[in-house]
């Protein structure tokens, strides 16, 4: 006869790590410049992602109402659409638009990710709460909070991939995506401490979701919609807590039922700083190429190699890659490619179009390209390795490189030099360059979907942080109804 006892049914105080992200949430004012101006840029960046995005049908079909037809008064617009949706189905389709061509700005760390993917939650949420507003007679909220928000979603989400490692136990980052935009969301609503604590515990034990759909064999186009769907759940679990839903106090440590023991194997999160405006001022931009972060300075080298080897691509014996490991294990694939969500998460594939054609688009993982046998018999040639020097930058707070280089060897016994780039352009290190490079990208995706006189409007409020920043949010948002 088997003896049991029972689980002491006495409620905690909440977890540590969720009372350190409200308290953040609700009392820590942004000062940074640098944080307020990386902001501005990176809004600019993804909006122009979005309207990108909005050229591939796969994505497109996605978009609208779940109910066609449904009319939601006080709407928020998706960009580059005429849709007005409540804000739940909103923040879904921003943040898979933003997210769809894997051209948004990335996180590196022990986990990686794409902060930006907030956005969906935090445009969605606040053009609704304007257009409320506005209908009660009450002030909308302006660009100026918008970007304070995203600050602070930038923060939470890649402070915690700082030391932790999610990936390696097979979760999604897609989880922090979630968590940021669910605080945040919260404190959008008016939630006070304890609701933004009782938000970010529902967002914790929520269903996470597994890496399957970003590894072979199973990579697919779920990876491009991931990040919209967890900001989406987030704005619901804010509104549904700011109804008065309780929340779940030690859903991280609870014993063999909270998300330690049950997902993180038993461990609990590590932190290397407090929650402040680092990571927003440290945010890698992709800039000239949509291709996943840890190759783009692969990508980098492969332009430059190009103009040596375009009339030799049949003369190539082997092309050596060196890289970081997690690169290595993540984007370095072998074998079949079967989709162009399997095509931007590898390594090979993105040198090799580079080094034939001197470009890489987001085109260039479609179909028409990928049948060029040249492609993958380049990617049969290269073998991948990790330089532990490169891991080791790559992981440094004062550094946070991603390197790679790129050598080719020919058959007749000459070879290349080994080109080597450790800070892709869209790194902080490279700011002053890229930006440019960013406004760029912003006003050529605005002119693939408005007309010229619409775009350049849009382009030059953009430019004028003082006068954007007063801007109405849901008067901005007006601003890309097409």
């Amino acid at each position: 006869m088997s003896s049991h006892i029972a689980d002491a049914n006495l409620r905690p105080d909440p977890d540590q790590e969720l009372v350190a992200i409200a308290d953040y949430v609700c009392n820590y004012k942004i000062a940074s410049p640098e944080a307020i101006a990386t902001a501005r840029h990176c809004l600019m960046d993804s909006l122009g992602c979005a309207l990108l995005a909005l050229q591939y049908p796969e994505c497109a079909k996605h978009l609208g109402p779940i109910a066609p037809g449904t009319v939601v008064p006080h709407g928020a617009r998706v960009p580059g659409t005429q849709f007005q949706l409540d804000p739940v189905k909103a923040a879904w389709d921003i943040g898979a638009l933003v997210r769809w061509l894997d051209f948004n700005d990335t996180w590196l760390a022990a986990e990686w990710g794409h902060p930006s993917d907030n956005l969906g939650a935090i445009l969605g949420l606040g053009d609704y709460l304007s257009r409320c507003a506005i209908a009660d007679g009450a002030a909308p909220l302006t660009v100026a909070d918008v970007l304070h928000y995203m600050v602070k979603a930038h923060e939470i989400q890649g402070v915690l991939a700082l030391e932790n490692s999610f990936n390696r136990v097979g979760l999604d980052h897609v989880l922090l995506v979630k968590v940021a935009s669910a605080g945040v969301a919260a404190s959008m609503l008016g939630a006070d401490r304890d609701q933004v604590i009782d938000t970010l515990s529902q967002a914790w034990v929520d269903g996470q979701a597994l890496r399957t759909y970003r590894h072979a064999p199973n990579t697919g186009s779920r990876k491009s919609w991931a990040a919209g769907d967890a900001s989406s759940r987030a704005v619901r679990l804010a509104m549904m807590v700011q109804k008065g839903e309780m929340g779940l106090p030690s859903v991280l440590t609870a014993s063999r039922w909270g998300f330690y023991d049950v997902l993180f194997k038993g461990n609990r999160f590590a932190f290397q700083r407090d929650y402040g405006s680092y990571v927003m001022e440290n945010i890698l931009f992709k800039l000239s190429f949509p291709a996943e972060f840890h190759a783009q300075t692969a990508v980098e080298c492969a332009m430059t190699l190009h103009p040596l080897v375009k009339n030799r691509i049949d003369e190539i014996a082997r092309i050596e890659l060196t890289t970081q490991e997690s690169a290595v294990r993540i984007i370095s694939k072998d074998g079949p490619l079967h989709n162009p969500a399997d095509r931007d998460h590898c390594l090979q594939y993105m040198v090799a179009v580079p080094l034939i054609h001197g470009r890489l688009t987001a085109d260039d993982y479609e179909d028409a390209v990928a049948v060029d046998p040249r492609i993958d018999a380049l990617r049969a040639k290269m073998t991948v390795r990790e330089d532990p020097r490169y891991t080791a930058e790559y992981l440094d707070p004062d550094k946070r490189s991603i390197a790679n280089a790129v050598q080719v060897f020919f058959t007749d016994g000459t070879s290349t030099d080994k080109v080597e780039v450790e800070y892709p352009i869209g790194h902080r290190r490279r700011r002053a360059e890229g930006i440019p490079v960013l406004e760029a990208k912003f006003l050529n995706a605005l002119k693939t979907r408005f007309p010229k006189g619409q775009a350049q409007r849009i382009y030059d409020l953009c430019q004028d942080e003082q006068r954007l920043m007063a801007t109405p949010i849901n008067q901005f948002m007006d601003l890309f109804v097409i």
